[in-house]
């Protein structure tokens, strides 16, 4: 896969809603009733980061939920890449970039959502062909202001903010020409995720899907 096919593969998964949640999930018994609360809230594209001892089963749970994308993130080495693409990730989100990384990603066919904080990052992942970036940390690197700066000399890239994007800022983000929705955590609060209050989090996907882009 070249980055230019990782770009637009990443494109369609960050189009499919104007939030993409953020899951930190340690427990694979709730993998499948919190993917499906998503898909009906409208949210369905879901990023597992690779921060629990449970994310790859949860992966591969999330992974047979109908209507579902679901991908990897903090991928920070070719073993996570190959790892999470074995346990059925359909994209992947890392913080940063490394050729490493990088090329891992390009070989295993896995597309790629690589993180910028930086002019500089970004335009060394447009040279090498990624349109579409991660921006991270979003609030500590400058956020909306930020981006909305570096939308006129770089406005061939398309951005997925995340880091301390919340409901209260994420129309800020949102209305920006160079970004295409954003990652959130705020969606799966962890107590209602370790209570199972599915009906709670659908709501919050609703809520967060209506968004304006």
């Amino acid at each position: 896969m070249t980055p230019y096919e990782a770009s637009a593969e990443a494109l369609k998964i960050c189009n499919l809603a104007p939030i993409v949640p953020v899951l930190i999930v340690e427990d694979v018994a709730h993998a499948t009733p919190l993917a499906e609360a998503f898909v009906a809230g409208g949210l369905p594209a879901l990023e597992v980061t690779l921060r629990t001892e449970a994310a790859l089963e949860v992966i591969a749970a999330m992974a047979k939920v109908p209507g579902g994308a679901v991908g990897a993130g903090t991928l920070l080495t070719p073993d996570d890449v190959k790892r999470a693409k074995d346990a059925g990730a359909t994209f992947g989100v890392s913080p940063g970039a490394t050729d490493r990384l990088l090329d891992a990603c390009e070989e295993v066919g896995l597309p790629l959502l690589p993180g910028a904080a930086s002019a500089s990052e970004a335009m060394r992942l447009l040279e090498r062909g990624y349109t579409v970036q991660k921006f991270f940390p979003a609030e500590a690197a400058g956020g909306a202001p930020f981006l909305k700066a570096l939308s006129s000399p770089l406005p061939q890239i398309r951005f997925c903010p995340t880091g301390g994007v919340s409901m209260g800022n994420a129309r800020d983000y949102l209305s920006l020409p160079n970004v295409i929705c954003a990652g959130g955590s705020w969606v799966a609060p962890k107590d209602k995720v370790t209570s199972g209050d599915w009906a709670g989090i659908e709501a919050l996907a609703r809520e967060a899907a209506a968004l304006p882009r």
